[in-house]
């Protein structure tokens, strides 16, 4: 076994992890949108009904993109998994350059959005090499 082929399984697992996580954060966040509190933008109150719907939205997002990844995982190679995961870190960066352009914190941007992209994307690279 190559050292990439070693890897699979662990990516593998990884993405699933990555999977359940966003899954989670999508369905706490629907659940509770006023735990949002923000999510990085200043000036959103989740005290604000508008915002609580955009909060819903975004958690309707993760949870659609969590289960796509889930579907993948199960149904698909290792190839396709990671070229899904790759695309789907796409979502976290896009958010950090959200938040950085509407003035937030750039420490919440890309020690939050930006290092999930990261993980997403590194995980994706093995997975990509099978």
């Amino acid at each position: 076994m190559t050292g990439t082929t070693t890897l699979v399984p662990v990516a593998t697992a990884l993405a699933g992890l990555v999977a359940l996580g966003v899954v989670a954060l999508g369905a706490h966040g629907w659940r509770a949108p006023r735990t949002a509190a923000g999510f990085g933008i200043p000036g959103t109150t989740t005290d604000d009904p508008a915002v609580r719907a955009w909060v819903r939205v975004k958690a309707v997002r993760d949870v659609g993109s969590g289960l796509l990844l889930l579907v993948v995982l199960a149904a698909g190679s290792p190839g396709l998994l990671g070229a899904c995961l790759l695309v789907a870190a796409a979502i976290p960066a896009g958010d950090a350059v959200v938040v950085v352009h509407s003035g937030g914190p750039r420490r919440t941007a890309w020690g939050v959005h930006g290092s999930t992209a990261a993980v997403m994307a590194a995980v994706a690279v093995p997975l990509l090499a099978a």
